[in-house]
């Protein structure tokens, strides 16, 4: 008899992430400000706002990685591992996208502090998502986007904190 694991009892499929055959396919986001869009001569940029990549602020950006990390979440197999580490994933990849509180820091210090905290919650969501790459609950093909959108907050929030602190002295 296979035991139900709590998590998983009201599972939802999510249609973004599977497709017929049960593969996860997700088509990574695309941000504006890439290094490519911004190397473009203007006369080769889009001119209409329908040509245009959408402009995403952070908060936006948390939002839509929030997003992917639940939508992953769903995709994983109802087996005892993937239920552990789908509760990790969720309570860290969804945390970052608290950044708003950021907004309402009391002073720089705690502004500071919030970011950091916001950090640490990135590094660990890379983390977890690398062990779900490493036990092969999900096609590598798959994880690449979200490692990789991973890897850039948690460059952005390395040097807003760098530079708050720099800002600080």
């Amino acid at each position: 008899m296979k035991r139900k694991m709590p998590n998983a009892e009201h599972r939802t499929p999510i249609i973004e992430w599977t497709n017929i055959d049960g593969r996860v396919t997700e088509d990574p986001p695309r941000y504006a400000g890439s290094k490519k869009e911004d190397s473009t001569p203007n006369a080769q940029r889009p001119t209409s706002n329908a040509q245009r990549k959408p402009h995403f602020t952070l908060e936006e950006r948390l939002l839509e990685f929030s997003a992917r990390i639940i939508r992953l979440v769903d995709a994983l197999p109802n087996t005892r591992a993937a239920n552990h580490l789908a509760g990790q994933l969720l309570r860290s990849g969804t945390s970052s996208y608290g950044h708003g509180e950021v907004e309402a820091a009391e002073s720089r210090k705690d502004f500071i502090h919030k970011l950091k905290i916001c950090l640490k919650e990135l590094k660990e969501t890379r983390r977890w998502l690398r062990l779900v790459k490493k036990a092969a609950m999900l096609p590598a093909l798959k994880m690449a986007p979200i490692l990789h959108e991973t890897e850039e907050l948690i460059m952005i929030f390395f040097v807003s904190i760098r530079t708050a602190e720099k800002n600080a002295k």
